[in-house]
């Protein structure tokens, strides 16, 4: 299979690139600085030297809360580039996979999201993406997913240990919940789909919901520190107020997934304790 992978320097392209690589594809990995996706005629020129099979879209604009201050930058990236690579897809007959977040969820909702779920972003980054979502079409793969982490890049894992090494206690909001999932894990699904060329939206994370408060102290566990430095406290007392709004609750249900023969992804305490080492 030919796979072209935009985003490739981010923290899930770098392991869709890997996974793609060790499976035996045709391989060509893009940056955004080899490849911007708002730019229309380099998007339709690149897909068509390079005439993939499935293009994998990791490329986004996820820093939250510069989305809530650049809305128009936010939808340029995340869903113009989309309506971009469709359009070059549709013209070599490449199947897209398009990622996409939790953030289209207002997050009131008791228990885990299903894809049949009414959306309700309540954010500029969130809205953005479900309009990625509506441009990708009916024909894609449509995957959301949530707390994204990986063993490189800037992620929460890298954020938590920082924080940790400076300062003797952490605080961390319990009032939000969902599913970490880690890229070495979401790669060979995002595969998958592009094998089968699955039309829809589908919801994929690792397994177990936590909150941010609890999802600090396994960090903690799995690089061998002490988890009751960390402390609950709630959104409402965080010190500034995060611009964007967050969705109190994340969950995303992997039974559709599950359902459609797929091996659901494992608890993310199991990916936590595999890549704690290289953060160790």
């Amino acid at each position: 299979m030919r796979t072209l992978i935009t985003g490739a320097q981010g923290q899930l392209g770098k392991d869709v690139v890997l996974h793609c690589t060790e499976a035996g594809d045709e391989v060509l990995g893009l940056s955004r600085a080899e490849l911007d996706i708002t730019d229309a005629v380099a998007v339709r020129e690149a897909v068509h030297i390079a005439a993939p099979d499935t293009i994998i879209n990791c490329a986004a604009w996820t820093a939250v809360d510069d989305c809530e201050a650049d809305p128009d930058r936010a939808n340029l990236v995340n869903a113009n580039g989309v309506g971009f690579l469709v359009d070059a897809a549709t013209a070599v007959g490449a199947h897209l996979v398009q990622v996409s977040t939790d953030y289209v969820f207002d997050g009131t909702k008791i228990g885990a999201y299903s894809e049949s779920d009414q959306t309700n972003p309540q954010s500029a980054y969130g809205l953005s993406k479900l309009a990625g979502e509506s441009a990708a079409g009916p024909d894609a793969s449509v995957v959301r997913t949530s707390w994204v982490c990986s063993a490189h890049g800037g992620n929460m894992v890298e954020t938590i240990l920082r924080l940790a090494g400076n300062h003797p206690e952490l605080s961390f909001v319990s009032d939000q919940r969902g599913n970490p999932t880690f890229t070495a894990d979401l790669a060979p699904a995002l595969r998958a789909l592009a094998v089968d060329r699955h039309a829809g939206t589908i919801h994929i994370t690792n397994s177990e919901t936590v909150s941010w408060f609890e999802f600090a102290q396994a960090v903690l566990e799995a690089t061998g520190q002490d988890p009751t430095r960390v402390s609950p406290i709630a959104t409402s007392e965080l010190m500034p107020p995060r611009p964007a709004p967050r969705p109190a609750n994340s969950a995303l249900s992997n039974d559709l997934f599950a359902s459609l023969g797929y091996q659901p992804l494992r608890d993310f305490r199991e990916a936590l304790a595999e890549i704690a080492v290289a953060y160790s």
